[in-house]
């Protein structure tokens, strides 16, 4: 299940985002080497003031969060313009029909508790199944484009979950690990694919608090 919940709305779900900030502060501090804030054991960063919309998938069963992405505006704050714009050397994209995708996470804990299942299996399933949230979540806005800074790691799950990307700029070396801007294209084909790839009903979001409005994150 694929939780969209607005920033303004986080305190309603306290315990989930306790969760996802201590998750992001494993994976990309620990994990990763990225030069970010941790406090208390959590990563939170200057754009989680900036109202964005938070994905989080959630297991139905234990409520436990699986992984989380956030969604921001690429005509405001966002960290591809902010913060690594050595990335896109040449200037970054901003549109009202384009959003960055940023904190793409998964519970390093799923893969530790998964010793009957494929480790690699677990990381791609809750992969595809938050693709498939930010997919919808972009329908309903009307965006036609997610932009993403991610690891070389998650280049080749993207690969292997099929979601194609057209790479932006220029790669760069970022703390431990080689680091990509690319461009995914929103499209009902998109959604299919991965749907079908990890065996996903046809929605996977319940919207929680979110406007779906085109005009919600311009």
């Amino acid at each position: 299940m694929i939780l969209a919940i607005e920033g303004v709305d986080r305190h309603a779900y306290p315990e989930l985002f306790d969760q996802m900030f201590r998750m992001r502060a494993a994976v990309f501090a620990s994990r990763l080497g990225w030069e970010v804030t941790v406090a208390d054991g959590k990563e939170i960063d200057r754009f989680d003031d900036e109202d964005p919309l938070y994905l989080l998938c959630v297991d139905q069963v234990t409520e436990e969060l699986k992984g989380a992405v956030r969604l921001l505006p690429t005509t405001g704050p966002n960290m591809l313009r902010d913060v690594f714009s050595v990335l896109v050397p040449d200037g970054t994209v901003e549109s009202p029909l384009i959003w960055e995708s940023s904190r793409f996470a998964i519970n390093p804990n799923l893969v530790v508790g998964s010793a009957r299942q494929d480790p690699n299996q677990v990381i791609n399933t809750t992969t595809v199944e938050l693709l498939c949230g930010l997919v919808e979540a972009a329908q309903l806005a009307g965006v036609e484009h997610i932009v993403s800074v991610f690891d070389a790691r998650m280049a080749r799950i993207f690969r292997t979950v099929d979601c194609p990307y057209e790479v932006i700029g220029a790669p760069a070396r970022i703390g431990q690990t080689m680091t990509y801007a690319g461009l995914f294209e929103i499209s009902g084909a998109m959604r299919r694919r991965l749907g079908n790839k990890a065996g996903l009903p046809e929605r996977v979001l319940s919207q929680g608090g979110f406007q779906p409005q085109a005009t919600r994150l311009a």
